[in-house]
């Protein structure tokens, strides 16, 4: 065949000059997207061998939060998961996540677990009205210049950075944190993008406390992002 073989699927007849410019604008096209993740976060059991993205690991229902105090997220850590149950309490909740064994509690500031190793106490948390609340904790593992879909959550969103960095741009500028950093966060309703920057991976623990009964999260077409973080 002067012009080569032909590809035939689901009604094109390509030859092989044009299969080739048909694959190669494919690649183009879809080269930006490796870059970007849709927001969307999986149970960590179902995880599979992905190494990149959002990681569900606990959610936690609270019911109704005390409104004549507040509260902060504490993190700790156990060298076993039994002693980490043990020392659980109201509000708290035990994690296997990143290497580590974790009790995660939302308390008040001066609250402190039995035992343990605390790492970090982040807020205080900036809470939305609701009637009863959840905490849905995870892990974010992003390579550097890998962002989230413009989103938003029904509640305060709370990081720590364990390693690499990363950087969330919100109508009000951006916010960056480092492995060794304070707590980040993110007050509920407020649209926002979360970039990997850096040099190395960035791996996080996150808390969203949210109004229970809505979605965890919903994109937010409502604003454009500056592009105030940069990968680098």
């Amino acid at each position: 065949m002067a012009n080569g073989v032909t590809w035939r699927c689901c009604g094109w007849a390509l030859r092989a000059p044009a299969l080739l410019i048909a694959l190669t604008a494919i690649v183009v096209v879809g080269t930006p997207l490796r870059a970007q993740w849709d927001s969307t976060c999986i149970p960590v059991a179902k995880r599979a061998g992905r190494a990149l993205g959002c990681f569900i690991t606990a959610r936690e229902e609270l019911g109704r939060l005390p409104t004549d105090t507040t509260l902060y997220w504490h993190l700790d850590t156990y060298p076993t998961r039994a002693a980490a149950e043990r020392a659980r309490e109201s509000r708290s909740t035990v994690v296997e996540s990143l290497g580590r064994i974790w009790l995660f509690t939302i308390a008040p500031g001066k609250w402190r677990p039995r035992g343990g190793d605390r790492v970090a106490r982040i807020g205080p948390l900036p809470l939305i009205e609701a009637d009863t609340f959840a905490a849905v904790y995870m892990e974010g593992v992003f390579q550097p210049g890998m962002n989230t879909m413009v989103h938003r959550h029904p509640g305060v969103e709370a990081w720590l950075t364990l390693e690499g960095a990363q950087c969330v741009e919100t109508p009000e500028g951006k916010q960056e944190q480092r492995a060794g950093d304070p707590g980040l966060m993110v007050r509920g309703g407020l649209p926002m993008r979360l970039t990997g920057i850096g040099t190395g991976i960035r791996r996080s623990v996150v808390l969203i406390l949210q109004d229970a009964t809505k979605p965890r999260s919903t994109m937010a077409a409502d604003w454009t992002p500056l592009n105030l973080c940069r990968p680098g």
